[in-house]
């Protein structure tokens, strides 16, 4: 699978939401009461999860994507045993409370670093009829991410 990630079917996508929503209700959120969670899907299959955790010092709260990644991560390794770095295919964010909620740019950047080419983003936004739910290539929500040649 690696390099070119399948398309995402719609019961993945309910799948995905429906975790990422599963995943919120864990948020820390005593603060903003805007309770995040997210779900990353991986090449080989494997979905991990992770909700906001906020702190008293605003700063130093913790997104769900970046905390989902940093579990990856923690629990498996950032690369896989055929020696491949693991890739995320997909990313679904939601929140409990019914507004939209892209990815914030930190995110956006950490993901970058471990989505595949092609890989998309779900969350809830803004449209004509309301918030829906909006499906975006990774790097149109991040035109010009960071990164260094070579590595």
């Amino acid at each position: 699978m690696a390099g070119q990630p399948k398309e995402l079917d719609r019961l993945m996508r309910e799948r995905l939401l429906e975790t990422a929503r599963a995943a919120a209700a864990h948020a820390y959120a005593p603060y903003s009461r805007f309770r995040v969670g997210a779900a990353l899907l991986f090449e080989d299959g494997s979905l991990v999860t992770g909700c906001n955790v906020e702190n008293v010092s605003f700063g130093l709260t913790s997104c769900a994507e970046r905390n989902a990644l940093f579990r990856s991560i923690s629990e498996r390794g950032a690369v896989a045993e055929n020696g491949e770095q693991r890739r995320i295919l997909a990313v679904a964010v939601t929140n409990l409370n019914n507004m939209a909620s892209p990815p914030c740019g930190a995110c956006r950047q950490v993901m970058a670093e471990f989505a595949a080419p092609g890989a998309v983003v779900l969350f809830p936004g803004e449209t004509a009829h309301g918030v829906e739910i909006v499906e975006r290539k990774l790097e149109e929500l991040l035109p010009y991410g960071f990164r260094l040649d070579g590595v």
